[in-house]
C-alpha cells in the first residue's frame, strides 16, 4: 500500500507544472510535436518524491530534453526512477 501511495503521487507530480525546470513534465505519453529521443535515470537518498522528480528534470535537461514522462519510480528510503525523454 506504501509503494502504490508513493507511485500515484509520482504521477500526480509529473502531471503538475513547474515553470523553475527546464525541461516540462509530459502530461501524455509522447507530446504533441515532440519525439522520444531517450531515457534518464535518477536516484536519491531521500524518500522525498519531489526531490526525485527535480533529479530526473536535471538529468532531462541535460541530456537537452524539452520535455520529460516519468515512467517508473521506487524504493523506500532511497528512491529511484527512470523517465522518458523528448524534444
Amino acid at each position: 500500500m506504501k509503494n502504490l501511495t508513493k507511485v500515484l503521487a509520482v504521477i500526480a507530480l509529473s502531471a503538475a507544472s513547474f515553470t523553475t525546470l527546464a525541461a516540462a513534465t509530459a502530461v501524455s505519453s509522447q507530446p504533441n510535436g515532440e519525439h522520444k529521443i531517450g531515457e534518464v535515470s535518477a536516484s536519491t537518498n531521500s524518500d522525498d518524491l519531489s526531490v526525485l522528480q527535480r533529479n530526473l528534470a536535471s538529468e532531462a535537461s541535460e541530456e537537452g530534453a524539452r520535455s520529460y514522462h516519468i515512467t517508473s519510480a521506487g524504493g523506500e528510503n532511497h528512491l529511484y526512477g527512470t523517465a522518458e525523454i523528448y524534444k
